[in-house]
């Protein structure tokens, strides 16, 4: 019989009070905190994406003074005995419990973050009540939001190198204007040097996957990650009860959770076939057919033209002018335009129609009409 492995935590504790069961950094020297066979079933616990900076009491001014040096605590890393970097990791979903401590989660809108942060400069918190199908929020009356759950964070440690390639070349886009946040010792787990000060952040995708927020990674699928370090060292949070595609405010419906997995090793099969970034695999509907492709929805469209100027082929543009089409058919249904832009992140997908017809590309952004209850 093979053995379960788990790794345990306090969900109601913050990450710094456990260092020994998970991080908030990307290092290649964070120790690991389990080492398993491929094959071997994992649970792994995790916290919520603010790390227990929020609560069901929680306030909007609560969300106003988070500590965003904290987020994205994640459960790891796992020594996958006999990964080598070149390999291909594949992790095999099985289930997500969500949140079986509070039945709980949340989304929020904190300033200064967002797709649309230039538009919504305050703070704004929507408390959900997690069912065994559903979440139902007061702040968000006559919705409910199926269940489709999946990791915001899955992904292994860089190697030295991708860490500081990552680092200078974020760095140059922050020098051209770009948003990028710099390795940052603030509310760094772990706390000792150099990984505190080293480390990358949790906020943006790279090759070694980390924060995808791809709802479609649902239990069922299998994520190929390639290997960059001994172990893999892997690590999973920020998980989602559901999202849109896009989660445009910068948070999904979040919670805490219980993912079961398990890894295969495909040896050289990242080198052989020059995999650098995650791909990702499943047979069968990722959630409800009727929700994958909605029977009943609403959907806006936006072009690259904004104030009277036509830019080129700009799917950012584009999808703004989807997304605030959307927002204002929702005011119009009689939600304010912070739970517009809320119900967006958890429900609306932005899909792209087409990159081709110059100079307007378009973005649609699709509401399922079934979320709407009584």
């Amino acid at each position: 019989m093979i053995r379960h492995q788990r790794i345990g935590i306090d969900p109601l504790r913050p990450l710094a009070t456990q260092p020994d069961k998970g991080h908030n950094r990307w290092h290649e020297a964070i120790p690991p905190a389990l080492e398993v066979e491929p094959g071997q079933p994992v649970a792994l616990e995790t916290w919520d994406a603010f790390d227990a900076q929020l609560t069901p009491q929680s306030t909007i001014a609560d969300v106003a003074k988070a500590d965003l040096g904290r987020v994205h605590p994640l459960t790891g890393p796992v020594f996958v005995k006999g990964a080598q970097p070149g390999d291909l990791l594949e992790v095999k979903i099985f289930e997500i419990e969500a949140d079986p401590w509070q039945h709980w989660g949340y989304t929020v809108q904190v300033p200064g973050f967002g797709f649309l942060r230039d538009q919504f400069p305050q703070p704004y918190i929507v408390h959900w009540h997690l069912y065994e199908q559903y979440a139902e929020s007061p702040q968000l009356p006559g919705v409910r939001i199926p269940r489709c759950p999946h990791p915001g964070t899955i992904g292994v440690a860089p190697s030295r190198e991708l860490r500081e390639e990552a680092t200078r070349r974020e760095a140059e886009l922050a020098a051209r204007g770009g948003f990028a946040l710099p390795p940052d010792p603030s509310g760094a787990v772990p706390a000792t040097e150099p990984i505190a000060s080293e480390g990358l952040r949790t906020i943006p995708p790279r090759e070694n996957a980390g924060n995808l927020d791809i709802k479609q990674l649902t239990p069922g699928a299998s994520v190929f990650i390639p290997v960059w370090v001994e172990g893999a060292l892997f690590s999973i949070g920020d998980v989602h009860f559901a999202q849109g595609d896009g989660e445009v405010c910068g948070t999904a419906i979040e919670m805490r959770s219980v993912v079961h997995l398990e890894f295969r090793v495909h040896k050289g099969e990242a080198r052989r076939r020059g995999i650098r970034t995650v791909q990702f695999l499943r047979d069968g509907y990722f959630t409800a057919p009727e929700m994958a492709a909605p029977r009943r929805f609403y959907a806006t469209t936006g072009i690259c033209v904004r104030d009277g100027r036509n830019e080129s082929e700009d799917l950012t543009l584009a999808a703004r002018d989807a997304l605030f089409r959307m927002i204002e058919y929702l005011q119009r249904r009689g939600f304010t335009a912070q739970q517009a832009y809320a119900l967006c992140s958890v429900a609306v997908d932005l899909r792209v129609a087409e990159t081709v017809d110059v100079p307007n590309v378009m973005v649609t952004a699709i509401l399922p009409l079934d979320i709407f209850v009584g």
